[in-house]
């Protein structure tokens, strides 16, 4: 049988292009642990401090020693304490790594005139922060969604904000990026990306400056009216500006009609939904984060506090399990349950990476991710990527 390898091999070219087309790999860079939702009209030059000092009082409060930390987070007793002093430190130094000042869910419907007053106060506050090296390494602002018809608002408050900071400090800070929430359908975020481009002409900026996520929440934004997987054709729409996609996965498990005690991040539908984002952004060039906790201590007593930390670290727990290495964080309070989680992931498992990573050196990318992700966010030493 005589067959053209030359045919076989331009065929098996032009597949290899294909599939290949439109997927830029893997993410790059440093991922945060999670993001911090504050409603726009609460932001201020000190947000950041003041979590890190509130969550580090009730660290102190409810967890005075080693003994009682590993109790509270369900610690192995041997690395409670070296957890519970990588966890203040964190607290003091770093305590939010991406924030996100929120003119959607959390801030609520405002008159045009409040929302624009609020657009300018936050202005001021993010100059003053930046000015004074105390705006986190990545932060931005979250506008109404698309769904509900704030369209019109959200690109309103986005060109305000973005056109008063450029006129206070001339330039855009380094790290940030826009939340769009609720996204049930890819027009809207081709519409969302026609508007930063025509934005990025006006306010003399290089296109592609302004990149946004998405954030899922809702079942049509999983599998669409289409009958198709929803999130892939969002990402094609996005143009290459997506860089992350949030989980919503309390919204979405209600919507789906889950009695409410059974509203919670690690419920085996929000498994199920995680599992299909996973597999079709996967080689996109995004990351994923999960959704809120579904507890926050009503106040400090000790049942309410350490009640709510123990079941965000156990959802902190699978989420890490599950491959979604960030989160969302809406209150003081969480800090010290996230970082607490978080730091035990990788310091629980740094020998084991490490042993690994030398018996199988083909699996150095995986490996050496987890390592780098642990020293990104402290829980690690920068000598373990030297080991």
């Amino acid at each position: 049988m005589n067959l053209s390898v030359s045919k076989t091999d331009d065929l098996a070219e032009r597949a290899r292009a294909l599939a290949a087309a439109g997927r830029p790999g893997p993410a790059e860079g440093r991922q945060p642990v999670h993001t911090v939702f504050v409603p726009a009209d609460r932001f201020s030059r000190t947000t950041t401090a003041d979590w890190g000092a509130q969550a580090l009082r009730l660290l102190n409060k409810h967890t005075p020693g080693d003994g009682s930390f590993g109790a509270s987070f369900m610690l192995d007793p041997s690395l409670a304490g070296q957890i519970r002093a990588r966890v203040a430190a964190k607290l003091a130094r770093e305590p939010i790594e991406d924030l996100r000042i929120d003119f959607a869910s959390s801030y609520g419907e405002r008159t045009d005139e409040e929302e624009d007053g609020h657009v300018e106060q936050v202005v001021e506050a993010v100059a003053t922060s930046y000015n004074a090296q105390q705006l986190p390494h990545f932060w931005g602002v979250r506008v109404k969604s698309f769904s509900g018809g704030g369209h019109a608002r959200a690109m309103r408050t986005l060109d305000g904000f973005l056109t008063s900071l450029r006129d206070r400090l001339g330039r855009l800070p380094g790290g940030f990026t826009i939340t769009l929430p609720g996204v049930t359908a890819p027009e809207q975020v081709a519409v969302f990306t026609d508007f930063l481009d025509r934005l990025e002409a006006a306010l003399g900026l290089p296109n592609a400056t302004l990149r946004f996520e998405v954030q899922i929440d809702a079942p049509e934004g999983i599998a669409d009216q289409r009958g198709g997987l929803g999130v892939r054709r969002v990402l094609v729409s996005g143009q290459g500006r997506i860089q992350t996609v949030h989980f919503g996965g309390l919204d979405y498990a209600a919507a789906l009609g889950l009695p409410e005690e059974q509203i919670r991040l690690d419920h085996p539908v929000c498994d199920f939904a995680r599992h299909v984002l996973q597999t079709t952004t996967a080689g996109w060039g995004v990351r994923l984060s999960d959704g809120p906790p579904h507890l926050t201590p009503r106040d400090d007593s000790a049942d309410e506090v350490v009640g709510a930390w123990q079941a965000h670290a156990t959802e902190v727990r699978h989420s890490l399990a599950h491959g979604f290495y960030q989160g969302w964080d809406t209150d003081p309070a969480h800090l010290p349950a996230r970082y607490a989680a978080l730091f035990d992931f990788h310091l629980s498992g740094v020998e084991a990476a490490i042993g690994r990573l030398k018996a199988a050196p083909e699996r150095s990318p995986a490996l050496l991710d987890r390592l780098q992700r642990g020293v990104a966010c402290g829980a690690l030493e920068a000598d373990v990527l030297q080991s």
